[in-house]
């Protein structure tokens, strides 16, 4: 919401700058996000007289100039204007004044061999508007060595404030006028709104349908209007808040909108044929807006029509058949109700943004609408001149009037603030509201324009809003343990972390149901008759879900089925493996299709794009475990996967016999179970880890381990080749390597694997890279040798493997 300090002058009277403003907003809740002040930008700027203006020595194009600024001798300046003559005034900036519209800060520099010490300036480089062909050509009275932004009046500061989306009374200048002053900062500028007499019946009737979201709707006609241009005045105070003016009629609407929240629509009565009638949308209707673009209508949007169509978007934007123009001489004002909900669902939908949508989706003041078309009436007559009618009003304006019981000493139990019986009183009745009572419990009707205001605490709220927070006493944290007690319980803890932590890999959250066939449910584990629902929703949802994997598998292949192969998905959520709640775990899953690598998807051209593969999921399913702080470095894998998954490229994660979870890829004739093979090009790699059995952090460690220990020593690598039996595990060889030594040897990896000529057909060669890291002083050959050595005698004894010649 912008605003100028100028136009909350007219509703705010009493003696505050600027700063009183944007600090008094801060601290009412109306966060100020930014304040625009064009003087403190231009203040640099002066008004000067060309004393002379020659042609320049060596440019034809380029004049030099003497300046008479006001402040001693005449300046010279080299100036490229065409306009640039002798006995002119124009803006000046001397050498160190920053160009807004050239993002430069003006130095001394010679042009052509002539010295120019300063810069005439058109009103584009000032940033004032977009006119560039010439220097700012000021009227004879303009007086020399004056400031420029004093003398022409741009000294008036443009706020802006957000305001959320409960506040709707602050979205116009008037609102925020009101509460400032609740505040203490100035008195309230209230003028009577004086209804203007019709003198003759509206000629068009409204008729609301039954089912149109729409509880009110006020017209008038004003025949014999002069459209055109917006006085100097309102259109100042549209450009000032980023609007463009656009003639009389439609400039007035907008004025209403921001400084009285009350959006308005006009008709062009000519354009219009028969009666109005609000009603829902047919499907295959469309509109073209007054923004150019035509949009298609359905059954769930409201409309304004006549007797030819379509006319208007109720509460987002009008139709430009209908629009006003400067031809327009009759002028319908049309002041309505819409539901909020009905209008956020229809700009949604459309992709329709505009300063009605944004104020009718939070909710207006409904007791407003006949004043916003009273007020608005006097202006077009006032601007444009003419006759009005009668209003006429179709439905009625609903009755918001609500009473709530408020204890006043409420407001210092829930916050801590003490404040006096009387002070919330007066506070309560400068916001608007009205109170009964001042002992005790009051009874309190919030304004129309407060539909936000629904129960005590909201009171409380308020009260706190105006008094100041930073009258709610500081109250200090309790130090013992009891208070250092975590809010949340190890499972949430991990479901949060481990949602963290996938995303950050780049799988995306996605959210399936709880419920699967029973095929799907028997393919993943499931489909006892205890898990089987008495009263489905659906046919194919006769299960609970052993899994999350068919959901997630099934939404993968749904992305495919839409073009989007390449999808990383993951769900945290609850699985079932009996009906017992010791059977009940929640589980992290997540899936990887196609080219959806950790690393990125889809085809470059730095590269063939690789596909998913067991591993992509092993790395996704260490990174949840590390979050959710299981001991990794102590994880067992196995190769005895469930079913689903494929054999030989999936494992089992276990602590001893605890079994964690599963992962690798999925097999195929799970994936024809799901509906999800596709063409057997694209594979799918998924994970399950249940956080249930991640074993409980200690309480206490038992010793305090250093963050980052660090060895004077240089590491030695040393390489191995073992010749071992095909079916003999890689892990194997790593574990009984590591363990010769778990102080010395820090690293044992897998570089190397080869089956071919030179080994035997049932064998095959795998290499190990070992590190060893001394801590206490450098290593002998010797004892590097006696290393290895234990190293191959551990790795052939458990199994069986011999070292390669």
């Amino acid at each position: 919401m912008k605003f100028t300090l100028s136009w909350l002058r007219e509703h705010l009277s009493g003696d505050y700058t600027l700063d009183d403003v944007t600090g008094a907003l801060n601290r009412i809740g109306l966060e100020v996000e930014g304040v625009e002040d064009k003087a403190a930008k231009l203040r640099g700027f002066s008004i000067a007289y060309v004393v002379s203006a020659v042609q320049h020595p060596n440019a034809d194009k380029l004049r030099v100039c003497m300046v008479d600024t006001g402040a001693g001798e005449p300046v010279q300046v080299v100036c490229g204007a065409p306009n640039a003559r002798t006995g002119m005034k124009s803006v000046f900036s001397p050498p160190g004044t920053y160009i807004p519209g050239k993002d430069m800060t003006l130095g001394i520099g010679t042009i052509r061999g002539v010295e120019s010490r300063g810069m005439l300036c058109s009103a584009a480089e000032l940033e004032l508007s977009e006119d560039h062909d010439g220097i700012l050509d000021l009227p004879e009275d303009a007086p020399v060595g004056a400031t420029y932004v004093d003398w022409i009046g741009l000294d008036d500061p443009v706020i802006e404030i957000a305001v959320t989306p409960n506040r709707a009374d602050a979205l116009g200048v008037h609102g925020i006028a009101r509460d400032l002053a609740a505040a203490g900062l100035g008195t309230l500028v209230e003028d009577a709104i004086a209804p203007v007499a019709g003198s003759f019946p509206c000629p068009v009737s409204v008729t609301i349908a039954a089912d149109a979201p729409c509880p009110a709707f006020a017209l008038r006609l004003v025949r014999g209007v002069k459209n055109g241009p917006s006085p100097d005045w309102l259109q100042a105070k549209l450009r000032a808040v980023g609007l463009r003016p656009i003639n009389a009629l439609v400039d007035v609407t907008n004025l209403l909108t921001l400084d009285q929240n009350r959006p308005l629509h006009v008709f062009d009565a000519a354009k219009v044929q028969g009666s109005l009638v609000v009603r829902r949308a047919i499907a295959g209707e469309s509109l073209l807006a007054l923004d150019g673009k035509t949009y298609a209508l359905d059954e769930t949007m409201c409309v304004i029509a006549d007797d030819k169509g379509v006319e208007s978007l109720a509460g987002v934007m009008g139709g430009e058949e209908s629009g006003c123009d400067e031809g327009t001489v009759d002028v319908l004002v049309e002041s309505a109700l819409w539901e909020p909900i009905n209008i956020a669902q229809t700009g949604r939908k459309l992709g329709l943004n505009s300063d009605a949508r944004f104020r009718f989706e939070r909710g207006i003041d409904p007791a407003f609408t006949l004043p916003g078309l009273e007020m608005a009436t006097r202006l077009i007559l006032d601007l444009c001149g003419g006759e009005a009618s009668q209003v006429t009003l179709a439905g009625a304006i609903p009755d918001t009037t609500r009473v709530i019981d408020f204890p006043l000493d409420l407001t210092e139990k829930l916050t801590g603030l003490v404040a006096n019986e009387e002070e919330q009183v007066a506070i309560l009745r400068r916001l608007g509201f009205t109170v009964e009572g001042n002992v005790g419990t009051v009874r309190v009707t919030p304004p129309s324009w407060r539909g936000d205001i629904e129960g005590k605490a909201d009171l409380v709220e308020e009260v706190i809003r105006i008094a100041g927070l930073d009258r709610v006493p500081s109250t200090p944290f309790p130090r013992d343990e009891t208070a250092r007690k975590s809010v949340l319980t190890t499972l949430q803890l991990r479901t949060r972390k481990g949602k963290r932590a996938l995303a950050a890999r780049g799988l995306v959250e996605a959210v399936t149901w709880s419920f699967v066939p029973k095929a799907q449910a028997e393919a993943f584990g499931g489909g006892q008759p205890a898990l089987a629902l008495a009263n489905p929703i659906a046919a194919d949802l006769s299960d609970m879900r052993p899994s999350l994997l068919p959901g997630l598998v099934r939404s993968a292949q749904a992305n495919a089925d839409r073009g989007q192969g390449d999808v990383a998905l993951f769900e945290v959520g609850q699985v079932f493996k009996g009906d017992r709640p010791q059977d009940q775990f929640i589980a992290a899953t997540g899936v990887r299709r196609a080219t959806a690598k950790p690393t990125g998807a889809g085809r470059h051209w730095s590269g063939k794009a690789g596909v998913v593969d067991a591993f992509d999921a092993k790395a996704d399913a260490l990174a949840l475990l590390a979050a959710c702080g299981a001991p990794v470095a102590n994880l067992q894998i196995s190769t005895d996967a469930p079913a689903w998954f494929h054999p030989g490229r999936s494992g089992t994660f276990r602590l001893g016999p605890n079994v964690i979870g599963h992962f690798g890829e999925l097999h195929p004739a799970a994936l024809e179970t799901l509906d999800a093979a596709g063409d057997g090009k694209s594979p799918l790699v998924g994970f399950e880890i249940l956080l249930d059995r991640i074993p409980e952090p200690k309480a206490k460690p038992t010793r305090v381990k250093p963050l980052l220990e660090l060895s004077a020593f240089q590491p030695v690598e040393r390489d191995f080749a073992f010749v071992v039996a095909r079916g003999v595990s890689a892990g194997d060889l790593v574990k009984a390597a590591a363990g010769v030594d778990r102080k010395l040897i820090t690293g044992v990896n897998v570089f190397d694997l080869y089956e071919g000529p030179g080994v035997d057909a049932d064998k095959k060669s795998v290499a190990l890279s070992v590190t060893l890291q001394p801590r206490e002083k450098t290593l002998t050959d010797a004892e590097i040798d006696a290393v290895a050595g234990r190293i191959v005698a551990e790795v052939t004894k458990k199994t069986g493997a011999t070292l390669r010649g």
